[in-house]
């Protein structure tokens, strides 16, 4: 049974304030800190919730599926969907809808699914009065999500026709109610650009583009969203939400470039581009299930997995660096409470039980403390800070920051000897030959802040007898002569 925590939270039934996410109320340095969770609308509404508010989120994003053929919501989906967004108002977080394809075979490309898919989002948004904003499809540059990809002759076919059901649901959702917002992207954080590869799918950097081109291409002169999407998960869990990316990936330490790629599409035309609010729809940190929990998963786990600790950290890190980056109005966790099936996605600060993991607490504090905007200071002008140490002829950085550390940088007499994007910052440097070497170390947060420490060391091979180092070199800190 899931472990219920009504008791611990306050059930009144306080008026929801339906503020579009484009709007005033979220103007300020506050931030939406909330979760992806569907399980509102199989399970018990209101335990489901209360699980999300006690986490310290303030929204929650479900889904409503569009199947090939649908033009309305089916009463059975449109009862369910209505609960949750109701229980959801009651505790006072903000429901969010999704309205997606479930698979790529049956995106919505063509005029005739596009035109029901339309009719459908309609009637999702005139069914549920407590929902003010609406998300129109999910990851389109994925084969996952949208086929076909390419055209014949390898062209971005995908991204002219997700533009295409973009505009047209957009002005069905207005038409329906003037007052929603309607965001659009949801786009993958990564994606091979190669019409002859085994994964047919699209970068969000060249998406981005082929979607302004387009956007520009169609003559359109009204807007085709009010807020951009992007999913922001790490090349993997162990991996810090700061650390950027100098191909084609977006994540979150990538703000910058994603700024400037919404720019180049839109600006100048009737769709706002580096002005557009940007909306983390899914990040997610995934972490070891421990023995006494093992018996609540099925399968094996497939991707690398991180303590809890960790866990906490990184989801305090990504709060943080939202926080600090202007355009960005709010960030999803995918999951409040971790699928059963380890194949899938062990992201939240719940067990699949509904038991707290360690790092609930410490994830709570650091959604309240971005919502209220006291998780840092911003804009974030602080370079990391930077400690060098050379124990067992290894060199060992310590490098913190008020936001986070993207990427530390280590420098032997100037020339590059290595890089590491997570911590511990360890460096297994060897030398070509014995003599004195300047180390320096450059440790970058997202905003481009750098943080440098250098020191003069003596390297020496290992004498016989003397512990054995990982390289077989031992180095010395030479300090400084002063002068009289």
């Amino acid at each position: 049974m899931r472990f219920l925590v009504a008791a611990t939270l306050a059930l009144g039934s306080a008026a929801f304030v339906g503020a579009a996410f484009a709007g005033a109320a979220f103007a300020g340095p506050s931030l939406r800190v909330g979760a992806v969770e569907d399980a509102a609308i199989w399970n018990d509404p209101a335990a489901e919730m209360d699980l999300a508010k006690l986490a310290g989120f303030d929204s929650i994003r479900m889904t409503a599926q569009w199947t090939a053929g649908q033009t309305v919501l089916p009463p059975g989906q449109v009862s369910r969907l209505q609960r949750a967004a109701l229980f959801a108002s009651m505790r006072g977080l903000n429901p969010i809808v999704s309205i997606y394809n479930p698979g790529g075979s049956s995106a919505p490309s063509d005029p005739g699914a596009r035109a029901q898919f339309v009719e459908f989002a309609k009637t999702v948004v005139q069914t549920l009065p407590w929902v003010t904003t609406f998300i129109v499809g999910n990851e389109p540059n994925s084969n996952v999500y949208w086929l076909p990809q390419f055209d014949a002759s390898g062209g971005d076919a995908a991204a002219k026709s997700y533009e295409q059901l973009l505009a047209a649901t957009y002005d069905g959702i207005k038409a329906a109610r003037p007052t929603a917002t309607v965001i659009g992207g949801a786009l993958d954080p990564r994606g091979s650009d190669d019409p002859t590869g085994a994964r047919q799918s699209h970068s969000p950097t060249t998406f981005i583009r082929d979607l302004g081109l387009a956007y520009r291409a169609s003559g359109r002169t009204a807007p085709i969203m009010d807020v951009f999407d992007e999913h922001v998960y790490a090349d993997t869990s162990a991996l810090p939400p700061s650390m950027p990316h100098t191909g084609t990936t977006i994540a979150e330490g990538d703000y910058g470039k994603l700024v400037a790629l919404l720019g180049k599409a839109f600006d100048g035309t009737a769709q706002r581009g580096s002005t557009l609010p940007i909306f983390y729809g899914e990040y997610g940190v995934e972490t070891a299930i421990p023995a006494d929990k093992a018996h609540l998963y099925t399968g094996s786990e497939t991707q690398k997995t991180v303590d809890e600790a960790t866990q906490a950290r990184y989801y305090a890190e990504a709060f943080r660096l939202a926080l600090c980056q202007p355009n960005v109005i709010g960030i999803m966790v995918f999951h409040v409470v971790d699928e059963s099936a380890l194949g899938a996605w062990q992201s939240g600060p719940f067990y699949a039980d509904g038991t707290p993991k360690s790092s609930m607490p410490a994830i709570r504090t650091a959604a309240l403390a971005a919502r209220d905007g006291s998780a840092a200071a911003c804009p974030d002008r602080t370079p990391p800070a930077v400690v060098i140490s050379t124990p067992n002829g290894t060199i060992a950085v310590a490098a913190s920051d008020g936001v986070g550390v993207g990427k530390v940088s280590l420098f032997a007499n100037g020339r590059l000897a290595g890089v590491k994007y997570a911590a511990p910052y360890a460096f297994a440097w060897a030398p070509r030959q014995k003599g004195r070497y300047k180390l320096e170390v450059r440790a970058a947060d997202a905003a481009g802040n750098v943080g440098r420490k250098s020191i003069t060391v003596a390297a020496a091979h290992a004498r016989r007898g003397e512990a054995a180092t990982p390289t077989g070199w031992l180095f010395t800190r030479v300090r400084p002569t002063r002068g009289r």
